[in-house]
């Protein structure tokens, strides 16, 4: 018995002691996991009314897979749970709003979340913006509704500080009513377009037998609708802005008014050889081509050709070998001069490494408008297969400024000077004129990624507009490279090219113009100097953190 009254405590002890490892053992495991948590509410961004039944989703950045899903509550509240310390990107969507990352700007940058010991992630506010809606209804000169229309509709940004139409940020087509929809539309400034032809109209040319003459009739069907921009002018530069707010629902309308057609033709001389480049008609709205319109005669080996059934309107006419590019703005019908327009040039080249060795492989090859070239053509990119052994050809190239792009396997290599002839100047910029040129470009076959941390008072901040700034002037914006912190402050600037740079970081700075050197200027004192050279590495980590200025 005195050995049960001596043991009893012990065992108790032993058990105690068994049971609070046990319970430091259970501890750890349920910690492990029960991992990390996201948490917030989601709210309307107009009227900061929370958003029930929004589903909510994460996504381990660099990793192609949703991990974790919620649905918000009546109070617009969510949680994922059990998440691993890592990076994740936050994504919600809801019908009725617009889908959206956590606190995203333009489009492209947003605050991912970062999960771990010390890092705050349970009371986040996501804000998604209701869509807007636009409807409208297009109808011919009797008040009939115009079926198969189509209808462009585009939206002015700004950008490099000015306000420009974006081509066709959205196209419908009208049904048997004649109306016609767009959802999903985020708030902004646009422009509406309708392209249609009148569905008794026929086009037949006179020329095509002199013997034979139009009857009164056939005159009187030969017609076209012109492009017709709401507020139903034809008139580009006199179209009707629509402001669209936030949840809005706007309707537009448009009338089309049939116009006598009209008949374009060229004196095409004979074909040195069989195959000869025909012409082109593009119609253009909003400064892209909308339509090509092909010969409806057509002698390719020389004479006149003809197009029928042209709707009045702004084209661009590509004629002769090598092409000429003729801007017309049509209102009646004209035998083109042949040696209309601009003539374009070739641009060929050769590819070199940093270190003046010319490369060996197959790269794509674009060519980007850095502005409206001359001839009228449409703002848009000229792209090449690719430049073999290290050269690249590519013809009709209007005059203008251009950007010279290349890229190895989805991957761009910057370009960091061109020579053309004895002048050598940095960047990937250079004027076509009235002479063929031939350049050599200088590439960087391999960028460095920037990762550091923009703190304000110490602390991380997420939201910042992150900006690396070149410190040559010149080479801005092409140079620039900008990124959003995440939700510890954290950032990454990817595809940088060697050179001297300044990061800066901008709390609300998302509305600055960064592409203008004399509002950069302000910070590049606050900021962190960055010298990027061939052997920085695929990574370049900070080692100071880039102080957040404001705005």
């Amino acid at each position: 018995m005195s050995v049960r009254r001596i043991c009893r405590p012990a065992a108790q002890a032993g058990a105690m002691v068994f049971a609070a490892l046990g319970l430091g053992l259970f501890a750890t495991h349920a910690q492990a996991t029960e991992g990390f948590r996201i948490a917030g509410t989601v709210v309307s961004s107009t009227t900061g009314e929370p958003v029930r039944d929004a589903t909510v989703s994460v996504t381990a950045v660099g990793t192609a897979g949703t991990s974790e899903s919620a649905v918000s509550d009546n109070d617009g509240h969510f949680v994922l749970e059990r998440l691993a310390a890592a990076k994740y990107q936050l994504r919600a969507a809801k019908r009725g709003f617009l889908t959206a990352f956590y606190d995203e700007h333009e489009g492209s940058f947003n605050t991912a979340i970062v999960t771990g010991e010390g890092q705050d992630t349970t009371e986040l506010v996501f804000r998604l913006t209701p869509e807007a809606v636009l409807r409208g209804v297009v109808t011919d000169d009797g008040g009939d509704p115009v079926f198969n229309a189509q209808v462009l509709l585009s939206r002015r940004v700004r950008e490099h500080g000015q306000s420009l139409a974006t081509p066709h940020a959205d196209m419908a087509t009208t049904d048997d009513t004649g109306a016609y929809e767009f959802t999903n539309l985020a708030p902004g400034e646009y422009l509406l377009a309708v392209k249609a032809e009148p569905w008794y109209a026929t086009h037949r040319s006179a020329s095509s037998s002199p013997a034979r003459v139009r009857s009164q009739g056939e005159t009187a069907l030969d017609v076209a609708y012109p492009v017709t921009y709401f507020d139903s002018t034809t008139d580009e530069a006199a179209a009707t802005p629509i402001v669209l707010g936030g949840g809005s629902r706007e309707e537009a309308n448009v009338s089309l008014h049939a116009m006598q057609a009209l008949h374009v033709s060229a004196d095409v001389p004979p074909a040195p050889s069989v195959v000869s480049r025909p012409l082109h008609l593009r119609q253009i709205v909003f400064g892209a081509t909308v339509g090509v319109v092909i010969p409806t005669i057509q002698r390719p080996q020389g004479g006149m050709q003809e197009f029928l059934g042209i709707a009045p309107g702004h084209y661009e006419l590509t004629q002769g070998d090598p092409p000429r590019i003729a801007e017309l703005d049509l209102n009646s019908s004209q035998d083109v001069d042949p040696e209309l327009g601009t003539p374009t040039v070739t641009v060929s080249g050769t590819v070199a490494a940093v270190a003046g060795t010319a490369m060996t492989g197959d790269f794509f090859v674009s060519l980007e408008p850095l502005e409206n070239p001359a001839g009228g053509i449409s703002n848009q990119a000229i792209m090449v297969p690719g430049a073999q052994q290290g050269s690249f050809r590519i013809l009709a190239v209007p005059p203008g400024r251009w950007a010279l792009h290349f890229s190895e396997a989805g991957a761009e290599m910057p370009v960091l000077s061109i020579s053309i002839g004895d002048k050598v100047h940095a960047g990937s910029e250079f004027t076509v004129r009235d002479q063929p040129l031939n350049l050599v470009a200088r590439v960087s076959a391999k960028t460095t990624s920037i990762e550091g941390f923009a703190k304000k008072d110490g602390k991380g901040l997420a939201g910042a507009m992150v900006v690396l700034v070149p410190k040559d002037k010149a080479l801005l914006p092409e140079r620039v490279r900008r990124d959003q912190s995440d939700s510890d402050g954290s950032f990454v600037l990817a595809n940088v090219a060697p050179g001297d740079y300044t990061v800066v970081a901008i709390e609300n700075g998302w509305e600055l113009d960064w592409t203008r050197p004399e509002v950069m200027a302000r910070y590049l004192s606050g900021g962190v100097a960055v010298p990027v050279t061939d052997s920085s590495g695929n990574v370049l980590s900070l080692s100071q953190p880039v102080p957040v200025e404001q705005r």
